[in-house]
């Protein structure tokens, strides 16, 4: 008599293991060792952040700079063409200007350059693009105007003007009119000051980093003396020095602490909803709805960190 074999993946009799007869596509998966999941959820995290956070300083900084200059160039165009634009520390409420307000174009033939200036310093207003320095006066009046801008970060405005000689002309729009400069001097720490200026006459002073990429080592400053004639200067309420530390070369916004924290816990909290959407939806259903959500607020905290590094990064 003849013995069939029973078919694959059936038990061969009762005393057969009990795995060998459930099919293998049913068998439970082996539960993740605790020991390894958390550290590579956190590592994965961790990791998520410093692309994130590279991608603040380069692609997406460039995005937003460019789109921060085409507002503000399209505010300051419809000012001027309305008589409104600023001219001083304060506008037309007598209040102080809003740190981002923007304030002048500024021009550099020799390198090409068109960038909006906005009022302030902050690592915060110089992702936008140059930014006035507030107990200066405007470019184009009397006195010194000092303008700092970023080396690489957020479409490195400043990062050739050291290429600039002696002769070369700076041009800036400002609510009162066109001015004109001529570069003096390119100077790095120990090089000699400018001699003090006399009444009536005006300069400006570019400022940014010196050193390798995305590591600032030093300050460099680009003098050029006004040409035109110099505008009459508004009262200005703040005295020459009355800025923070975070307005002056190479410094950090301390202010970036609480929104960092804020928007870290909030990361946090979406990745436990993404966990835990993805043992009741499933792996692929998880991401998909989670991805967005941790995308934006990755890109949210890297923003607020940024702010803590140098203004001139």
């Amino acid at each position: 008599m003849t013995v069939l074999s029973p078919p694959p993946g059936t038990a061969a009799g009762p005393g057969a293991p009990a795995s060998d007869a459930a099919p293998r596509a049913l068998r439970p998966e082996p539960a993740a060792d605790a020991r390894f999941a958390v550290p590579g959820a956190a590592l994965t995290i961790l990791a998520a952040l410093l692309l994130g956070f590279a991608a603040n300083l380069t692609v997406v900084g460039h995005l937003k700079h460019a789109r921060d200059q085409q507002t503000g160039f399209a505010e300051l165009r419809k000012q001027l063409a309305l008589g409104t634009a600023p001219v001083g520390q304060t506008g037309s409420d007598g209040h102080l200007l809003r740190p981002g307000t923007p304030v002048a174009v500024l021009r550099i033939p020799a390198l090409g350059l068109r960038e909006v200036v906005f009022e302030g310093t902050t690592s915060g207003v110089l992702v936008s693009g140059p930014g006035h320095r507030r107990d200066t006066p405007l470019p184009g009046q009397a006195g010194t105007s000092v303008v700092m801008g970023r080396q690489w970060g957020y479409g490195s405005p400043f990062n050739h003007i050291d290429r600039l000689q002696t002769g070369l002309e700076i041009r800036v729009a400002t609510g009162q009119g066109k001015h004109v400069y001529r570069v003096t001097a390119v100077r790095r720490a120990g090089d000699p000051v400018p001699a003090p200026l006399t009444a009536g006459h005006g300069r400006l002073t570019l400022i940014t980093a010196t050193g390798a990429p995305y590591t600032p080592s030093g300050v460099l400053r680009v003098d050029a003396d006004l040409v035109t004639p110099a505008q009459p200067s508004p009262a200005r309420p703040l005295a020459p020095g009355a800025v923070s530390e975070a307005e002056r070369p190479l410094g950090g916004d301390g202010s970036a602490w609480l929104p960092m924290a804020l928007w870290s816990q909030l990361l946090l909290a979406a990745v436990a909803a993404v966990v835990w959407a993805r043992r009741r939806w499933g792996q692929w259903q998880a991401w998909i709805v989670g991805f967005p959500v941790l995308s934006a607020l990755g890109i949210a905290v890297c923003g607020a960190a940024t702010r803590l590094l140098p203004n001139l990064l």
